[in-house]
């Protein structure tokens, strides 16, 4: 186990610089990564919870530049995490995801499960994810808006969002019907993360591109795709938790939609 900063791994076009903070070694064959940035204590608390499925996946928090001293090796060994990494290059989500995805493959991971660290997400969907992947499934996506799903206190701006805008374009650019492309809830296999085609390790995959890519590529290049069912619930009161801040943000986030729809990212040929 290490609790030392080491030599910032990634560059420029595999993986924004990172550093893994805190490490154990490998136990399990998929791990699932924790997305977050100065979560406080919903994080400290999520991680607690998610010790109970410790025995089927290896936890690994990826996090965006946390100031807020939630996150440190203590907590990774009291909840038996796998590791802290923390990115030191530039860009948001998308870039955590890129750091994430290239740590896992690097330990030899066959799929990966993916999950904000706000707390909103239940993770009795865990379970399900893992079952996906074992069933030989390429992406999982989880929907609140299935048989089985359930969402509590979602702000009608969003479900509007998802329902009549977001959800369809990605079905009509990939070929495959979803019904909650928001949801950051998601399953990957190894074999699609590594497919050239995609070219997930690319610098220009920096905000909210790539779960978007990733979504419309799976289906689009016939690997086995599918919805689960799993929860979210948003705060019955108070500010609504989310990262995307005012309109500035919204029109960023419709344009990256757009863009990434209508083949703005796809490897060239």
């Amino acid at each position: 186990m290490n609790d030392s900063p080491e030599v910032l791994r990634g560059d420029d076009v595999a993986s924004p610089r990172y550093e893994v903070i805190w490490e154990r070694p490998r136990a399990k064959r998929w791990a699932i990564c924790v997305f977050v940035i100065n979560e406080g204590e919903k994080i400290r608390k999520q991680l607690a919870a998610m010790t109970q499925y410790s025995k089927d996946v290896d936890v690994i928090v990826a996090d965006g530049g946390s100031t807020d001293g939630s996150l440190d090796g203590a907590l990774m060994e009291a909840t038996g995490a796998k590791a802290l990494l923390v990115k030191r290059g530039p860009g948001k989500l998308s870039a955590q995801m890129r750091m994430a995805f290239h740590y896992c493959l690097a330990e030899g991971y066959d799929g990966v499960v993916v999950i904000d660290g706000n707390g909103k997400d239940g993770l009795d969907g865990i379970p399900g994810m893992l079952a996906a992947l074992e069933q030989g499934y390429d992406h999982v996506q989880g929907s609140r808006f299935i048989p089985g799903g359930h969402h509590e206190n979602t702000p009608l701006t969003r479900y509007l969002a998802v329902n009549l805008l977001h959800a369809p374009l990605i079905s009509l650019a990939s070929g495959f019907r979803y019904t909650d492309t928001t949801n950051g809830f998601r399953a990957y296999s190894a074999r699609l993360l590594k497919d050239p085609r995609i070219g997930v390790f690319r610098p220009c995959f920096d905000r909210y591109q790539l779960h978007y890519h990733l979504a419309i590529h799976a289906a689009s290049l016939d690997y086995r795709v599918c919805e689960i069912p799993v929860s979210r619930s948003y705060p019955a009161k108070g500010k609504t938790p989310t990262k995307i801040k005012g309109v500035s943000g919204l029109v960023g986030v419709l344009k990256q939609l757009w863009d990434t729809c209508t083949g703005v990212y796809d490897v060239d040929p």
